[in-house]
């Protein structure tokens, strides 16, 4: 018997998500954990693994379409089985094809004992490791009126920022944490629903209170209750989804303008963007609306404070925990060295010259490159401490890169990059800095790291004390480049371009012999790096 293949649903929030690249073919052998095609939601891009093993019998979406979440996008099972019986179906179980089960995920099932019509919107699990996330700012305020898919507020983790979008509508009848607050993942937030409904019983903690006799609807209007996902008006009348709502609004296009092509006519992220090829869709601010920014910037100028108390954001605060428990509970020793950098910035000449994708690559990535093939040699630099009594020592090379993000360092994660190229290292870094400077990288990448390299050398700095991001056992910072005088073989004096490295250890886990070795090993190959490369 075929078996379907779902839309994953990639967040509490997300009700559908848009088709990227099939990587899997019609007639392709498919076994569980294949990827079988990429998604995006309108946060970050996802890749969707086969749940079932056979052949690739049909594909029910193309690329570039907008699936609800839970709905079959493909069939897969024994050469030539029919499987249109999936075709347009959902393989979630029967409990959540129920009516109300879109609005029943953004509460906790003990809302279903509070007779209110008001419905909780909960804080998301922005990731598998995150348990809890900071409130940063309410962009709507009580009273104000809410859309299914209107931003609420923004959130954080320790590791980046997040948008909560409405999964009710009506009004914002009560908020139940400030700004600043720490809420437990799939706690109540906040209440929307009719004016007036009482919230009390949707507030953390609260005692539920008496539910009311529910209303049994007939079974034939439960069967014909579509399963759609939560869409917002757009000014036609016409549904549209969050992401395109979001597009046309940054645009500045008339949504209305758009004609729909998603399910059941829904206006999608194409449809604007067609729409977006009409330069008469651009709306043109009104006079007043000028007007008024006109006297918003005349405004007088208020009287400059002293000085102004700034509280830590939440990956601040993460940082500065995560830094001192790590100088408390590590024997941590620095070494520093230096090498010849002839080799390397010669290198970065040639490939700078020859141009392309490979112009892209620097100095710096050309040292993660070596960091990843050294660490094999020295096992207990790529490890992570357990506890007192034990490591964890890895068979690849999991390697973090600090990023300096306007929200504060960030260290994501190339995950076995001793067997990616020095292209394939610098287009990773590349991408995993844009994610975290755009503040919508997945949490699960910032994890998971086996050692972690520090680059502060185009800030001019010569020698500094990395501090180990936990459990690691090491870490190493790459220095500036400085001219250095040395004497040649014929007894000349010599000038040369000398790198720093830093290298901070765990004492507990490495010895001080073990790690110069490491060193001098890395400091070899980077001097020899056209010869690293050819192994």
């Amino acid at each position: 018997m075929a078996n379907a293949v779902i839309m994953p649903k990639a967040g509490i929030t997300v009700e559908s998500c848009i088709i990227g690249e099939w990587v899997k073919k019609v007639g392709d052998q498919v076994k569980i954990g294949d990827v079988l095609f990429t998604y995006e939601t309108d946060k970050a891009s996802f890749e969707c693994e086969s749940t079932a093993e056979g052949t690739l019998l049909e594909i029910f979406f193309e690329e570039g379409d907008e699936v609800p979440c839970l709905v079959n996008v493909c069939g897969i099972g024994a050469p030539g089985e029919d499987c249109s019986a999936l075709k347009g179906g959902s393989s979630a179980p029967a409990e959540a094809a129920a009516p109300a089960a879109a609005p029943a995920a953004a509460a906790p099932a003990a809302a279903a004992a509070c007779n209110t019509k008001a419905s909780a919107v909960i804080m998301p699990k922005a990731g598998i490791t995150v348990e809890s996330c900071i409130i940063g700012e309410w962009v709507k305020k009580i009273g104000d009126q809410v859309k299914v898919g209107d931003i609420l507020f923004t959130y954080e983790t320790d590791k980046a920022s997040f948008e909560c979008e409405s999964t009710a509508e009506g009004e914002l009848l009560a908020i139940f944490f400030e700004e600043g607050d720490e809420v437990p993942c799939m706690e109540n937030v906040c209440a929307v629903g009719p004016h007036g409904e009482p919230t009390d019983c949707l507030k953390p903690g609260a005692a539920p209170m008496e539910a009311a006799p529910a209303e049994v609807a007939p079974a034939a209007a439960v069967e014909a209750a579509p399963v759609a996902a939560p869409a917002v008006a757009a000014g036609s009348g016409a549904a549209i989804s969050p992401r395109a709502a979001k597009l046309a609004e940054s645009a500045g296009v008339n949504a209305s303008m758009a004609t729909g092509t998603g399910p059941n006519g829904r206006i999608i992220e194409r449809d604007i963007r067609k729409v977006m090829e009409n330069p008469a869709a651009y709306i043109t601010a009104a006079p007043a609306v000028a007007a008024a920014a006109a006297a918003a910037a005349a405004a007088a100028v208020p009287a400059v404070e002293e000085y102004k108390d700034v509280k830590f954001s939440g990956i601040r605060r993460a940082i500065s925990k995560s830094m001192t428990t790590s100088l408390h509970t590590m024997a941590q020793l620095t070494h520093n060295t230096s090498f010849d950098a002839t080799a390397i910035m010669n290198y970065r000449k040639a490939l700078k010259a020859a141009g392309g994708e490979y112009a892209g690559i620097t100095l710096g990535d050309i040292v993660l490159y070596a960091v990843s093939r050294t660490l094999l040699n020295h096992p207990d630099l790529n490890a992570n401490m357990l506890d007192d009594n034990s490591i964890r020592i890895f068979n690849h090379v999991n390697l973090g890169v600090a990023v300096d993000t306007p929200r504060g360092l960030m260290v994501p994660t190339i995950f076995h990059a001793d067997e990616m190229s020095l292209l394939e290292i610098s287009q990773a870094v590349k991408a995993l800095a844009a994610e975290c400077r755009e503040g919508n990288i997945n949490p699960d990448k910032l994890s998971g790291g086996s050692f972690t390299v520090s680059n502060l050398g185009n800030m001019g700095v010569e020698s500094f004390t990395p501090v180990i991001n936990p459990p690691q056992t090491g870490i190493l910072g790459v220095c500036g480049t400085i001219d250095r005088v040395r004497k040649g073989a014929d007894g000349s004096i010599q000038i040369y371009p000398a790198m720093g490295l830093s290298l901070t250890y765990d004492h507990r886990a490495v010895d001080g012999t073990p790690a110069a070795k490491f060193q001098k090993e890395l400091a070899f190959n980077l001097e020899n790096f056209t010869v690293l490369l050819s192994k």
